[in-house]
């Protein structure tokens, strides 16, 4: 009994490998290593899992509506791809099939088209604006646009951070060197001044110096009391 679950769990995991392909599916070798995986007209309703190697991809004429997000991304061989005759909803959903047939065009031998809603019907899933989608998140369009927004808010903020920085450290300099010239000129001013107390010594010295000296030159004083007593007789002598 556990033997047959077993097998039956193996034969699960193989079908759900992503180098798996679906039984109505035909596969033929291309070139070495190369494939083409044929799955056309095979009523599915899903785009299968198909090899990494396949380089030729047929998926005309089914059920499908549309193409999970980053489906063809891990196809990196692919020479043609043929969604033709599938009735594609052209929704929200199929803007990530709508970026990347505008990218590989030359992959495209025939542009699928819309089959719903009856506003786009029979237009090309390429030729879709954003009218057309308009009540849509840009972002569906975009595919890795939330990383790329994140890695730009990211750059924008290391940069700004960098700026900050040499803005901080031009500040911190022109300081520093305020500082550096304020505190020399303290210096030369403390040199060329003299202190107070001795210089009030000095000037007390000076006024000493000028109290001592004579208002008058007593030399010359005898000819003046002359001169007054014999003209105007005022002077008495003591």
């Amino acid at each position: 009994m556990l033997f047959g679950v077993g097998i039956v769990l193996l034969v699960l995991l193989e079908l759900s490998s992503p180098g798996a392909v679906p039984g109505p599916c035909q596969c033929s070798t291309l070139r070495a290593s190369l494939l083409r995986v044929n799955c056309s007209s095979q009523k599915l309703t899903e785009v299968p899992l198909v090899p990494v190697e396949t380089e030729e991809l047929h998926l005309q004429n089914n059920l499908m509506t549309r193409v999970p997000d980053r489906y063809f991304d891990t196809l990196q061989n692919l020479r043609m791809v043929s969604l033709s005759g599938n009735p594609f909803r052209c929704d929200c959903g199929i803007q990530y099939l709508r970026s990347w047939l505008r990218k590989n065009r030359a992959l495209i031998p025939v542009m699928p088209t819309c089959a719903s809603p009856d506003a786009l019907v029979n237009k090309a899933i390429h030729e879709l604006d954003n009218s057309d989608l308009s009540s849509c998140s840009p972002d569906h369009s975009c595919p890795g646009g939330v990383y790329n927004a994140i890695l730009g808010f990211m750059l924008c903020t290391l940069i700004a951070l960098l700026f900050w920085s040499l803005r901080l450290a031009k500040d911190l300099t022109y300081i520093l060197r305020i500082c550096e010239k304020h505190a020399g000129f303290e210096a030369e001013s403390l040199k060329s001044r003299k202190p107070k107390h001795r210089r009030t010594v000095q000037r007390a010295a000076d006024m000493m110096d000028e109290l001592e000296q004579p208002l008058l030159n007593m030399e010359i004083l005898p000819p003046i009391t002359d001169v007054l007593r014999k003209k105007h007789n005022k002077i008495k002598e003591v």
